[in-house]
């Protein structure tokens, strides 16, 4: 199974709507806004590694969201 945590940064005043549209995409676990360098955390499962693209590419297609960071979470051994 392949995860992700999602950073992303969004126009302002829109973090609390990108989070609540990206909790309704397929693949997303979580999607938080939260306050720092980034507006919204989100958490995804690709099931596969190469799963992963088509979800982050679902996430990118939300109006509002201006970049975004993906920081793979390591599979156990």
């Amino acid at each position: 199974m392949a995860q992700a945590y999602i950073l992303i940064q969004t126009e302002v005043g829109k973090a609390t709507t990108i989070a609540e549209r990206i909790r309704q995409l397929p693949g997303v676990l979580t999607a938080e806004d939260v306050v720092g360098p980034y507006d919204v955390v989100a958490r995804i499962d690709g099931r596969t590694d190469s799963g992963l693209s088509p979800v982050v590419a679902g996430i990118r297609q939300v109006a509002g969201i201006t970049r975004t960071l993906m920081c793979e979470v390591p599979t156990p051994a």
